[in-house]
Formats: C-alpha cells, sequence, structure tokens
C-alpha cells in the first residue's frame, strides 16, 4: 500500500470585503462602534473629551502591545491551546533589552558613558530571543513532556516572573538611551492625526500574522490542528513541529509587546506587564476566537484589543475608578465565551468537555 498525504482543506477563495462582511469581524466591529458612540455622548459628545485626538492616540498607544501579544495568542487559541504565560514573558523581554542599554549596567558603554548605537538594536533583538526562547520551551514542554497548555504555561508565568525578580533584586532598571524610548514616544502624524510609532508596528506585525495565518501552508495547519488534531496528524500534518511553532510565535510576539511597553515606560520594572495575559487572552476571545480550536481571525483580534482599549479609557473618563476595571473585563470574557459556546451548540459542534473529550484530554 503506498502512501498517500492528505492535505487540509482549504478554504474557498473569497474577496477580503466580502469575507469581513459576512465574518463574524462585522458583529465585533458594531459593539466597538456602540461602545465609541456611548462614550462620546457620556463624555460630552463631538465636541467632548472622548473624541479629541489626544485620547485617540492614547487609546491606540495603549492596546498596542497588548494587540501585539494577542495576535501570537489567536494562533495558540486557534490551535485550541492556551498561553498564561504572556505577561511575564513580556516583562522578561523588556528586562533582556533593558540591561544591555540601562547605563549603569550595560556592556557597550562608550568612553564618554553613553550607550553605543548600535546597542540598540541588540538589545531589541535579544528581547525577541528571549520571548521566542520561552514559547519554544513552552512548546517543547506540550509537546514532548505531553503537559496540559494550562500547566506548562502557568509554570512558564512563574519562572519568567521569578527571573525577572531574581535578577532586578525588584528594582526597577532605569537610565535607558532617548533613542530606545523614541521606539514607545514617537508619534507619526498623518492627515491631522498623530498615529504612536507602537500602533504603526502593531499594524505591520498584523498584516504579516494574516497574511501567515491565511495565506502561508502553515496558517492553514494550525487551524487544521485545531479543527481536529488526530485528523490532522492522519493526513501527514506534523503535529508536533506545528504546535512548537505556534508557540514559539506567541513567545516572540509577547517579547516585541514587551520591548516596545520598556521602550514608552523608559523603564524595566518588575511588575511590568503583571495581569497582561487576561488583557491578551480577552482581546483574543472578545475578537470572536473560539476557545475549542479551528476558528478565529488577526482582524477580530484587532477589534478585540482595541474594544479593550475604549473601554479601559472610556470607563475613566466617565468617573469609574480603575478598582472595577477588572469586573468589566471579566464580564466581558465571560459574556463572549458564552456566546461562542451558544452558536457553537447551534452549528452542532462539540462544546466544553465534549470538545475536550473528542480531542482525547489534549
Amino acid at each position: 500500500m503506498s502512501d498517500i498525504t492528505v492535505s487540509p482543506p482549504r478554504p474557498a477563495p473569497r474577496s477580503t470585503w466580502r469575507r469581513v462582511l459576512r465574518g463574524q469581524e462585522i458583529g465585533i466591529f458594531l459593539v466597538l462602534l456602540g461602545m465609541v458612540a456611548f462614550f462620546t455622548l457620556a463624555t460630552g459628545g463631538a465636541s467632548g473629551t472622548f473624541l479629541k485626538p489626544t485620547n485617540l492616540t492614547n487609546i491606540m498607544l495603549n492596546f498596542s502591545w497588548t494587540a501585539i501579544a494577542a495576535f501570537g495568542m489567536t494562533f495558540v487559541i486557534i490551535s485550541a491551546g492556551i498561553d498564561l504565560s504572556v505577561g511575564s514573558v513580556m516583562a522578561l523581554a523588556g528586562l533582556a533589552a533593558a540591561f544591555l542599554i540601562a547605563r549603569d549596567k550595560s556592556p557597550f558603554l562608550t568612553a564618554d558613558g553613553t550607550v553605543s548605537e548600535w546597542a540598540i538594536p541588540l538589545a531589541i533583538l535579544a528581547g525577541l530571543a528571549v520571548g521566542a526562547l520561552a514559547g519554544f520551551i513552552n512548546g517543547l514542554l506540550i509537546t514532548f513532556a505531553k503537559l496540559p497548555p494550562f500547566i506548562a504555561t502557568l509554570g512558564m508565568l512563574q519562572i519568567a516572573r521569578g527571573i525577572v525578580y531574581g535578577l532586578s533584586q525588584g528594582w526597577p532598571i532605569q537610565n535607558l538611551p532617548p533613542n530606545f524610548m523614541t521606539i514607545g514616544r514617537q508619534n507619526i502624524p498623518v492627515a491631522g492625526v498623530n498615529f504612536p510609532l507602537p500602533t504603526v508596528i502593531m499594524l505591520v506585525v498584523g498584516i504579516i500574522a494574516w497574511i501567515f495565518l491565511t495565506r502561508t501552508a502553515w496558517g492553514y495547519r494550525i487551524f487544521a490542528v485545531g479543527g481536529n488534531e488526530q485528523a490532522s496528524r492522519l493526513s501527514g500534518i506534523s503535529v508536533t513541529r506545528t504546535k512548537i511553532m505556534i508557540y514559539t510565535i506567541s513567545g516572540l510576539l509577547a517579547g516585541a509587546g514587551g520591548v516596545l511597553l520598556t521602550a514608552r515606560l523608559g523603564v524595566a520594572a518588575p511588575t511590568a506587564a503583571q495581569g497582561y495575559e487576561l488583557d491578551v487572552i480577552a482581546a483574543v476571545v472578545v475578537g470572536g476566537t473560539s476557545t475549542s480550536g479551528g476558528e478565529g481571525s488577526i482582524l477580530g483580534t484587532l477589534i478585540g484589543a482595541a474594544i479593550m482599549g475604549v473601554l479601559r479609557t472610556g470607563l475613566n473618563l466617565i468617573g469609574v475608578e480603575a478598582y472595577w476595571l477588572p469586573s468589566a473585563q471579566g464580564i466581558i470574557i465571560i459574556a463572549a465565551i458564552t456566546l461562542d459556546q451558544w452558536f457553537r451548540r447551534r452549528q452542532g459542534k462539540p462544546t466544553g468537555f465534549a470538545h475536550w473529550f473528542s480531542r482525547g484530554g489534549k
């Protein structure tokens, strides 16, 4: 009997515009528009606080690094996995970059006491490499050690945060070069609106992630593994390599978000990005990615991140204390997952523990 490799079925080609109009993204986008309209009216209308260019710039800036990390999380959740370590990995990547360029710690100081210019791109690459390494280790633990993604990434969350505290001794790393901080603080004027550089980087990363997920064979394998892991393995897909790649990408993008956050703050704090894993997961599930795997989109995640950013800023502007924000985020996460499970039941798809058992408990 000859060996036959069956490629996973590819969706019928459709224009991007038709896919957006017919997809779940349009509903999420309408929710975003509704939130913008509500907060606009609640803060004084068209001439009020919410629509001021400065406020819009701050909203775009504040969800940029969350969205970048969420793009990687989208791959993970589409594959029916989870990555709880992204917040700690963001902090670790930022710390790695800061150690190379902080004036009191850098090994690349010049004679006049400043940091060499070429050390800045090296620090950025170091942050990305640290993130990718953490994600790679997650992938190995999940595929070879056969640990559930929840356990493996929960352990990495603690390990990465412990390394951050250990290396910094609980003190923030300061005295970063101005050229490095420019990455997180520079604005690019477009048609009278200042677009933060991190937002531009977020859009570029989002486009690359969208192309990778929808226009490459690896992207189709991610959907296939999330939809039915056993069938994917039988059709010739290397599930092990695919999962390692997914978690490595998630770590890489978390590292990118951490470097940008550090550049914006101008300091690598040991508490940086603490709890961000919930923001990242919220952006993905609110954006329509199914927690049962096999469904999701980068565009939906981008809109989901924008919703979380608008929610955070809008509640603050109307006088809601920041202490209540986690409750609002929790309500949105529960509502999004409840709707996802409801739609899956209507479509006759497995949900919850039924889906878990159909995947052999993985």
